[in-house]
């Protein structure tokens, strides 16, 4: 275990079961728009073990070709990402302690099988804002740590309705997802975890 940096907060059971639940139609409307789809990592093109989407603005995505990015368009369907629902941006303005609202919300769908390395998000132009996760569906384990690679790190349950927030000088903390746990929540019809993350990412204009 390792003492967090500050701004990292953990607010469990943040959303109720009804809260959930009408999340989770919020996000089945948005995948009809813009489906899932699977990243693949620079360079070698290896397929990632999530799928992805987005909405908002601007949305995250990764290719062989062009490595990782923000871009107005789906990959694959070239159509503008659907909005980002009122429920997210509500959540966004209450637990952020920023002024201006995300421009983007990624959307990952974990399998029973499915992992995420530790990383940083750093590929936004400022890291003023935050970075608000939600989770929907199973229970995961996720591991935080520091700055760097080197240190020690911090393991959670992040369950259904749980918030995580990398804010202040924890924005750039490493972070990732070890294991999913199948069948810890029944949100899902077919199992599964849904990890909503919202990040703000250009400057706000002055």
């Amino acid at each position: 275990m390792t003492d967090l940096l500050p701004g990292i907060r953990h607010l469990p059971g943040y959303l109720s079961a009804d809260e959930q639940k009408a999340l989770l139609e919020e996000i089945r409307s948005v995948v009809a728009e813009a489906p899932l789809y699977t990243p693949r990592m620079p360079r070698t093109g290896k397929p990632m073990s999530v799928r992805m989407t987005n909405c908002g603005p601007l949305g995250w995505v990764t290719d062989k070709e062009n490595g990782y990015r923000y871009q107005p368009t789906h990959p694959e369907t070239r159509k503008p990402w659907p909005p980002i629902p009122e429920t997210l941006l509500a959540i966004w303005r209450a637990v952020s302690d920023y002024p201006f609202d995300p421009e983007a919300c990624l959307i990952n769908f974990y399998d029973a099988k499915a992992k995420m390395g530790l990383h940083q998000d750093r590929d936004e132009q400022d890291f003023d804002a935050p970075v608000v996760s939600i989770s929907l569906g199973d229970t995961c384990r996720f591991r935080v740590g520091g700055k760097t690679r080197q240190g020690g790190t911090a393991s959670y349950q992040l369950h259904s309705g749980d918030v995580f927030v990398l804010g202040g000088e924890g924005r750039l903390a490493f972070h990732g997802v070890d294991k999913i746990y199948p069948g810890t929540s029944t949100m899902l019809k077919n199992g599964g975890r849904i990890n909503l993350t919202l990040r703000r990412v250009t400057p706000p204009r002055t």
